[in-house]
């Protein structure tokens, strides 16, 4: 079994701070890639930002220069720092994680519960 639980969701002044964190355990060999995604009621998930275990980063447009993604690869965690928020941002935020079962030496993509953001005007 793996689990992967967000944390530091909540509701926010637009041009506020949210400080996101998931913790990946469970039957974890490796983990590869790590990120975050998004999903706005009546739209489709969309990834928000990733990270390879060697640091490299990649972000969506609509949250470029706002947001960092970061992670703690000895602990198996990963991190979504979140300025300059605004109503847009509005979303159910999900962490997910790109590795390898210690069970099955299989690669999978796992998810987590979802934590809420929600931005004020």
């Amino acid at each position: 079994q793996v689990q992967l639980v967000e944390s530091g969701g909540g509701l926010v002044q637009a041009g506020g701070s949210l400080r996101l964190s998931c913790a990946a355990s469970g039957s974890i060999f490796s983990i590869s890639a790590m990120g975050w995604a998004r999903q706005a009621p009546g739209k489709q998930r969309e990834l928000v930002a990733t990270i390879t275990s060697g640091g490299s980063t990649n972000y969506a447009d609509s949250v470029k220069g706002r947001f960092t993604i970061s992670r703690d690869n000895a602990k198996n965690m990963v991190y979504l720092q979140m300025n300059s928020l605004k109503p847009e941002d509005t979303a159910v935020y999900y962490c997910n994680a790109h590795l390898v079962n210690r069970g099955t030496y299989y690669y999978g993509d796992y998810w987590g519960q979802g934590t809420q953001v929600t931005v004020s005007s």
